[in-house]
């Protein structure tokens, strides 16, 4: 009795030369856009709670030119929602330079109005060179409410005198411009447990347990030691009357 294997048939080669193709254009897609987003002018991270503080913003400057190096970076920050203050941490050959503003609308805290913000950051003495990046990082007191997000206009300038102005907001629904503004998104504030994690007045029923059970302890305590004495007395008694038989 013979039996016959049921042939493997092969896909058309048509068909898996369509699937090479969409692949590839698939993975060229990807890089593209991988790439234009590297060139972009970002800050990191990408997102903070409302009113978050004691923080750090960097901004990240890719040199997208051949034959220029970036010469300065001039970082603006919203002044609608302002952020009060900044330090900025020192990078190796470049000067920074804050600015400040008058609001309109003082800012009420505890300790006070705050009447200025941070308006302008601007780095110049240093240079990027084609096909870097440089990171620039400042540390902010406390960051605004009641906004869902920052835009930080930066200008970038290039040895040879370009300007590339990253300034285009991003529209809900439509490609990203060409020279998109550096955005941080506020997310909503965590609730604040302050309140149930603060620690609790005693009740007079708590209070007498306390007072009890640290009686008891040191009833406790006392009677273990008078036991470890009485141990002690023995041992030594049973001690000598040890040596005294010895020596009889």
């Amino acid at each position: 009795m013979s039996t016959s294997a049921t042939p493997i048939r092969s896909a058309p080669r048509r068909a898996l030369r369509r699937v090479a193709v969409v692949g590839a254009l698939a993975t060229a897609g990807v890089l593209a856009s991988a790439g234009a987003a590297f060139a972009h002018v970002t800050v990191h991270p990408d997102s903070y709670p409302q009113g978050a503080s004691d923080g750090t913003l960097t901004f990240r400057v890719p040199n997208e030119e051949d034959n220029a190096s970036t010469a300065k970076v001039d970082i603006a920050l919203p002044v609608d929602h302002p952020i009060p203050s900044v330090l900025v941490t020192p990078v190796a050959g470049w000067t920074a330079q804050v600015k400040t503003t008058r609001l309109k609308t003082p800012i009420k805290t505890d300790d006070g109005d705050i009447t200025t913000a941070v308006s302008e950051i601007i780095w110049t003495g240093g240079k990027i060179d084609p096909g870097n990046y440089q990171d620039f990082t400042v540390a902010f007191g406390q960051l605004p409410t009641g906004a869902s997000q920052l835009a930080f206009k930066a200008l970038q300038t290039y040895s040879e005198g370009k300007i590339v102005r990253w300034i285009e907001a991003k529209r809900p629904g439509q490609p990203e411009p060409e020279n998109p503004a550096p955005v941080l998104k506020l997310t909503a504030a965590a609730p604040d447990d302050a309140a149930s994690a603060a620690p609790k007045t005693p009740t007079a029923a708590s209070a007498n347990a306390h007072d009890s059970t640290a009686r008891n302890l040191g009833i406790a305590g006392l009677s273990v030691g008078v036991l470890g004495l009485l141990a002690g007395v023995l041992g030594l008694a049973r001690s000598r009357a040890g040596k005294q038989e010895r020596g009889a």
